[in-house]
């Protein structure tokens, strides 16, 4: 009960801050939407529904390789800003809603796609509602992309725990773990028993961020989003005052883009 009190509260902050989530998350990179056609045969014309596209940060490359996309996102500020970046595309619709609730007129969709959005759905509900809802030979592509340490990576993610254990101390406040350390989805989907067929695929790229853009980012993710501001504040005054005494003031961050995909 925690847990699913816990999952409500976090998923519900991020229109608070919708334009800045706009402009602070980074974009996928664009194998993953090729791995993706490849492995779910998508083609132009394809319906797909994407559970929880945020301001739209993959729905857009989805709608440019001309597949009719349907997105469920629970923020009204989200779905706004995501319309408006859509706006060119009117095969693309967005719908105001808790995908765990929502039903469609039709189903039989040939994907349901979650970037960064799966682990908000219900757990009884993640492979269930998904497949109810795809055509037969359907497929669900789930994609993840955590933050991770490389081998001569920079210091600076080590460092900054410090800032973390004075400001909100916790024993998770751990440095990033290592690629070969970080599971995508091909294990739960397997023991889902759902799927004729799993394949995954990764890709891990650099992003670099000065202290202005990363405190911005920082203010996008729901654990921080959650904290009372002062505490908030004070985290985000920190970690900029150690990244600007940097030589260049910036940080590189390795994302390992995880992309899982089921096929019935």
């Amino acid at each position: 009960m925690a847990e699913h009190r816990d999952r409500e509260r976090l998923r519900q902050t991020f229109g608070a801050v919708a334009e800045l989530y706009d402009r602070a998350r980074p974009e996928y990179p664009v194998e993953v939407f090729d791995d993706l056609a490849n492995l779910a045969g998508l083609e132009p014309g394809s319906r797909v529904l994407e559970i929880g596209p945020g301001t739209g940060k993959a729905t857009l490359e989805l709608a440019r390789r001309g597949y009719a996309v349907t997105g469920v996102e629970l923020s009204p500020e989200l779905a706004e800003v995501a319309r408006r970046n859509l706006v060119s595309f009117p095969q693309t619709e967005i719908v105001v809603g808790d995908f765990d609730e929502w039903e469609p007129d039709e189903a039989a969709f040939d994907a349901v796609v979650a970037f960064s959005a799966f682990h908000w759905i219900a757990p009884e509900l993640r492979y269930a509602k998904p497949v109810r809802l795809l055509r037969a030979g359907g497929t669900l592509g789930v994609v993840g992309a955590p933050h991770v340490r490389i081998a001569g990576d920079d210091p600076f993610w080590s460092e900054v725990q410090e800032d973390y254990d004075a400001v909100v101390p916790h024993p998770d406040n751990q440095p990033p773990p290592p690629p070969d350390e970080v599971e995508g989805f091909a294990a739960e989907f397997r023991a889902s028993n759902v799927f004729a067929a799993v394949d995954e695929r990764r890709h891990l790229y650099p992003l670099t961020y000065t202290a202005e853009s990363y405190v911005a980012l920082l203010g996008t993710f729901s654990d921080n989003l959650a904290l009372p501001a002062e505490r908030r504040e004070e985290l985000f005054r920190r970690i900029h005052a150690r990244m600007a005494a940097r030589p260049g003031s910036t940080v590189t961050k390795h994302q390992l883009v995880t992309l899982t995909v089921g096929r019935l």
